[in-house]
Formats: structure tokens, sequence, C-alpha cells
């Protein structure tokens, strides 16, 4: 069974190096790529103020962060959670590098160590969509998800989009995806089927047919300018 957290933080700057720190965590569950509803959120006291340009984003004063818990109050039930889970991230290091560095302050060990792998959306997205614009509204715009209650960035909200616009990225490989747990708990079996015995007949091209082929061919190697491998490598056709 593959579990999957989709992770985002919200924070007070853009910098963990110059003393930012983490605001809000949201983690949303999904177990062989479906929402399981077992999500975790927390709003953090970062016993700073945020940059004004961070506030614009997040929306999350000074004020309203006053009396919630510190990052240290919370990280042990986050790693419990976290545990050995692949992590699902937009933009992955910037995260990662702000969960290292509290991390850093409690003298544990780097995220990657409490986690099985990391997974960035972002360089998917790009390897999908090479010079197109990426950002989370990109894909969600680009994708079909629904986004039009995000008005400010929240950590939950933004990781419950990032959820469904990974599922949308990914959607191939549900076809390829056999739960073997959930056949098992519905009592049908799994036969291996053996088509050894079966004599498939081999129909061979006829001469018209090759003919018509290598006219195919011929047209495709010339709107290419010659530039087709088939002609470097394939022998000449003959009657098969």
């Amino acid at each position: 069974m593959t579990r999957q957290i989709v992770l985002d933080t919200e924070t007070t700057g853009l910098s963990a190096d110059s003393g930012d720190r983490i605001i809000e965590i949201g983690c949303v569950e999904l177990l062989n790529r479906r929402l399981t509803g077992n999500n975790l959120h927390f709003y953090l006291n970062p016993e700073r103020d945020s940059h004004e340009d961070a506030l614009r984003v997040h929306g999350l004063t000074t004020e309203f962060l006053r009396d919630k818990p510190k990052f240290a109050e919370v990280a042990e039930d986050l790693l419990t959670y976290l545990q050995g889970a692949e992590i699902i991230i937009h933009n992955a290091a910037f995260d990662v590098g702000f969960l290292d560095r509290e991390l850093e302050r409690l003298r544990k060990p780097a995220f990657s160590t409490f986690v099985g792998t990391v997974t960035d959306t972002l360089v998917m997205a790009k390897q999908l969509y090479p010079g197109k614009r990426n950002s989370l509204d990109a894909l969600c715009d680009r994708l079909g998800v629904d986004n039009s209650g995000r008005t400010l960035h929240g950590a939950l909200l933004d990781a419950e989009l990032l959820a469904d616009v990974y599922i949308a990225l990914t959607r191939g490989q549900e076809a390829l995806l056999i739960d073997l747990g959930d056949v098992g708990q519905q009592g049908v079996s799994v036969r291996r089927a053996d088509f050894s015995a079966l004599d498939l007949p081999v129909i061979r091209a006829n001469e018209v047919e090759l003919s018509a082929h290598a006219d195919v061919l011929t047209q495709l190697d010339k709107s290419s300018s010659g530039k087709t491998v088939w002609r470097v490598v394939e022998p000449e056709i003959t009657g098969i």
C-alpha cells in the first residue's frame, strides 16, 4: 500500500537562513493515490513578525499566531505522521529547507531522514510543460483543478489543491496500479492466464499493402527533409 503525503508550508519570509520561520503546515494523505481525509494541519507561533510581502500572501498576522503552539511543541506529532511516507511538495527545496532549519533548532537530523522520498511537483511540471508557467495556480488552470476559493495562500488549502494537481499530473499511472491488498480483502482470487497453447495466425502484408506502406514512409521522409532514421537502419522492404 503506497502512502503519500502532500505537504505545504507558509512562512514569515523567504529565507530560513536569515531567521524566517514556519507559521503554518498543511498535510494531505493519499493511500494508493486516493484522498483519505486523514490530514494534518498546524498554525505555529514563529516568535517573530512576518515580512510585509509575506503577510500580503498568507494574511496570518502576529496577533492571530500569538497563542498558537511553537514548532517544538508539534514536531513529534508531525514526524510521526510523516514517518516513512513519500512526501509531495511543490518547489520542495523551499519547504524542506525551512523544515530542516526548524529541526536543526531542536537538534534533530534532517527532514529527509524521517520520510521515504520527496517528490517535487515543480520539477515534474517543468519536465511535462517546458517553457510554460508552472506555479500552483497555473497548473490548476491547465489541469482543470478548481482553485476559485484561493484568495490567500494557506498551507492546508494549497496542499489539497496540490493533491488534485498531482493526481492529474500522474493520471496515467492509475492503469498500472494493482492493489492486491484490496483484492484480497474482497475475496477475489487472481489467476495468471496461460496463452501458450494458443496458435495465433500471422497475417502477412501483400504486395499492394507493402507498396502503400513504402509510399507512406517515403512521404514522411520527404516531409522531414530526409531526417527519418528508418532509411538508415531499415533494410530494403521485400515480400515478407
